[in-house]
């Protein structure tokens, strides 16, 4: 219900607050709060002054007219919403106005409401919705050969693009809405387009092209009279001139730019802009030590006085950020009773206000200073409040993808890892009569949060978790299996491990560097089939993954171990572990899953499979042919028979044909496929083009609606990038994201009969019952191990078992 917070007379107070300010050197705000200057820049764009609270007849504090449902009104309530930061009820209210106008066939008022509405969505984060009503508006307003509201809404398009991450069409309609400004006459929309074409800029890095843009926007609307936006952009030229590490310009132009806004008008955008301000003020104090306590009060300041703004405009969002920015400061001096009186003071404003998004920040800051105050309790419960927020945020903040930095995955992954090392801390603080695992499990569970938002942000798709929807927990299906959930901090690493449905934990002396050092190189020499270059670093790995689980291992005697990897472990395979006699598969079946609840864990019913072969053996495209696919295809059809579409024959519209027309249980492609770092360099080769991973999900995931889902993929061609752990994290995630239970792919592609030995073996061993996915793969890679010609594990361990094992 939120907190009981002390009344905090700023005014009263403010005297005692600077005295008690102690600097006591340089610190720097973490990257993750430093960002939110760029995120005002980004995902708060200047509002095109097609209509202001003004040109609507409203000032503050005026009654609602006598026609309470008339489109007037809902302009009105619209505007102060807007202007109080109430973005969902601007939205109600503009839309309302916009369905109200075009009842009246009033298009002028129409076109207004509309570019209001796109405004508002936008700031919601409601793109599709905000782009939807900009094209109506520009559609509209040159209709009525109106230059203004044409600008106004290419402005408006523009913006929905670059907070999509649209950069080249943001480009296009911020520039041809300049154009039609300039050609009008508006200089002062003209203004506000060139602020937002300074965003785009600072969105390409460009900082020095942005920095001048946003000086010429500056200039213009000091001529036009507008000094709050002259403000804005002299302080989004600050932190271009701070991203350009011009640190002296920044701090001169943030001087420039509190004078003006102390003689604006109080306004959002001057209450955000006096944020942005003390954020980069706080920022520049490890950069200019010799200025360390000036800056810091020119900071304090900022956020006072956004405080008195906020407040006098009844806008509680606003006042919730200034106010848990100043808490921030005070975090960060170590003053930790102020700062968390300040953030408790943001969250009630926040609950106030149902800013979500605010929440987020204010829970977790509050949870990082009880930490320092020793009240390990009372922060897990602040940072479960955090984690609960930011799933509910996770819209609105994707849609500042337009700065990568500030990616919610980013965000959410720091979060959710102190979470974590916090169970873990408080699992070692056990008073009478706990016990360690519900916070273990809880540890656990908050990493699976996590897993679904990596994925998700990979493949760029809210639909990638829908099988979360099983009930059972994949580590409790069988009672032969052990779970190793790996979870790598800077200075340590911590192994989760699920016994059968029971957790233990074991930390590992061995921070995060030592370790991607020595799994890199394992990657790079496990590769060189010709020596045994890799023994060393599998042998290490080995005794910091495998080694510390020994004893229960022997106890619990499993057939079967699924690792859930994090990071540089995604690009290893498992199985080539070695203990100095042996490898890893000797003794285990090995699997690897994204997630523990991403899947719905049933054992594949072989003996009914109908199975569609997709391959190429000739060069296409490029790429050379694959000799061995041919015979790889025909000998498993022999066993399973199913339908075939080899090289001419496999073009992505027959593909799409069967798809639709047969329930195929098992996909196997023998074809080229390459995963990387990004969702755009990731495909699987056919001989008219390529299935890229929205194709593949949109023709193969017609199976996730059909009684039988598709039970596996087979990609047996396919290769990620050493030493590339988003590539990796895509491998991984490919059964997920195409709707199959599971799928048996490789992490570098092997083209020579070692390739079709191992997979036809697997798909022979899947022929009884009996016999696991998992243990398929384990048999297949102990028949080319067992024969010289193969016992490198260059040949046999790149193959995975990803998701389902059963």
């Amino acid at each position: 219900m939120g907190y009981l917070v002390k009344t905090i007379f700023l005014k009263s107070r403010a005297s005692a607050m600077k005295k008690a300010f102690s600097i006591p050197g340089p610190i720097s705000l973490p990257v993750v709060y430093s960002l939110f200057a760029m995120v005002i820049v980004f995902c708060s764009l200047a509002v095109s002054p097609a209509l202001s609270a003004e040109d609507a007849g409203l000032k503050p504090g005026m009654a609602t007219p006598v026609n309470a449902d008339g489109p007037a009104a809902f302009m009105e309530r619209g505007a102060l919403s807007f202007r109080q930061g109430a973005f969902g009820d601007a939205v109600a209210n503009f839309d309302a106005a916009a369905r109200s106008y075009e009842k009246e066939s009033n298009g002028p008022k129409r076109c207004e409401a509309l570019i209001m509405l796109a405004q508002a969505s936008l700031f919601t984060g409601q793109q599709r919705k905000a782009l939807a009503a900009a094209e109506k508006a520009l559609a509209l307003a040159r209709e009525l050969h109106d230059g203004r509201q044409s600008a106004a809404a290419l402005d408006a398009i523009g913006n929905v693009h670059l907070a999509m991450g649209n950069e080249e069409l943001a480009g296009k309609f911020l520039n041809e809405g300049l154009a039609v400004a300039r050609e009008s006459g508006y200089q002062d929309l003209a203004a506000v387009i060139l602020n937002n074409l300074g965003n785009l800029r600072s969105a390409q890095k460009r900082y020095s092209e942005a920095q001048g843009i946003y000086a010429e926007c500056a200039s213009q609307a000091e001529k036009a009279s507008k000094p709050g936006l002259a403000a804005e952009a002299i302080v989004n030229g600050a932190t271009a001139a701070f991203r350009a590490d011009r640190y002296a310009d920044a701090a001169m132009l943030l001087q420039k730019a509190t004078a003006l806004l102390r003689a604006a008008d109080d306004s959002y955008a001057k209450a955000h802009s006096l944020i942005n301000a003390g954020i980069i003020y706080s920022d520049l104090r490890a950069h200019l030590p010799e200025q360390n306590q000036s800056l810091a009060q020119q900071s304090y300041s900022s956020f006072s006085d956004a405080i008195v703004v906020a407040q006098r405009m009844n806008d509680q969002r606003t006042v919730s950020y200034a106010y848990g920015y100043l808490g921030k400061l005070y975090e960060d001096e170590h003053q930790y009773q102020e700062a968390i009186e300040l953030t408790r003071r943001a969250i009630f404003a926040a609950q106030k206000s149902n800013a979500t998004e605010a929440l987020y920040r204010w829970h977790w800051q509050d949870g990082r200073i009880l930490v320092h105050l020793g009240k390990l309790d009372e922060a897990i419960a602040s940072y479960r409040l955090a984690i609960r927020d930011l799933q509910a945020v996770r819209e609105e903040m994707s849609s500042c993808y337009a700065n990568p930095e500030s990616s919610y995955q980013k965000t959410a992954g720091v979060v959710c890892l102190e979470m974590v090392d916090l169970l873990l801390k408080r699992s070692s603080r056990l008073r009478e009569g706990e016990t360690s695992e519900p916070y273990l499990a809880e540890a656990r569970d908050t990493l699976e949060v996590l897993k679904v938002l990596e994925l998700r942000e990979y493949f760029r798709d809210d639909c990638v978790d829908a099988a979360r929807s099983v009930e059972k927990k994949l580590d409790v299906v069988s009672k032969k299996t052990v779970v190793v959930y790996p979870v790598l901090f800077s200075d340590r690493a911590e192994l989760l491990v699920s016994f059968a449905g029971r957790l233990k934990r074991f930390t590992l002396a061995v921070s995060i560097d030592e370790l991607t050092k020595e799994i890199r190189a394992m990657r790079k020499t496990l590769v060189k089939r010709s020596t045994w270059e890799f023994l060393p670093h599998a042998q290490k790995l080995y005794d910091w993954i495998i080694r510390p689980l020994e004893n229960d291992l022997e106890a619990v005697k499993p057939d079967t171990l699924v690792f859930v990897p994090d990071g540089p472990l995604r690009t290893i395979p498992m199985a080539a572990l070695h203990d100095g006699r042996q490898f890893l598969v000797n003794r285990f079946a090995i699997a690897i899953t994204p997630g523990l609840y991403l899947s719905d864990p049933h054992p594949l019913n072989s003996m009914q499979a109908k199975v569609l072969y997709l391959g190429l053996t000739q060069p296409v495209q490029g790429f050379p042919g694959l000799p061995y696919v041919g015979e790889e295809l025909k000998s498993i059809k022999d066993l399973y028979g199913g339908e075939m579409l080899l090289n001419d024959e496999f073009r992505l519209p027959k593909v799409e044909d069967e798809l639709k027309k047969e329930p195929f249980s098992i996909i196997h492609i023998a074809s080229h496929g390459q995963f990387g770092a990004n969702i755009g360099d990731t495909f699987i080769l056919a001989y008219d083009g390529k299935f890229t991973m929205d194709r593949l999900s949109q023709d193969v995931g017609l199976f996730k609606f059909r009684e039988e889902p598709l039970d596996m993929l087979v990609l047996s061609a396919c290769e990620t990038a050493a030493g590339d752990d988003r590539a990796a994290l895509g491998l991984a995630g490919v059964a997920v994201r195409a709707g199959a239970g599971s799928a048996l792919a490789t992490l570098w592609h092997i083209n020579d009969p070692a390739s079709y030995e191992l997979v036809v073996e697997f798909y022979r061993q899947l022929r009884n019952p009996s016999t696991s996915r998992a243990e398929a793969l384990r048999a297949a890679q102990l028949k080319l191990l067992n024969d010289q010609r193969y016992d490198h594990p260059g040949y046999w361990a790149p193959f995975l078992l990803i998701n389902n094992w059963l």
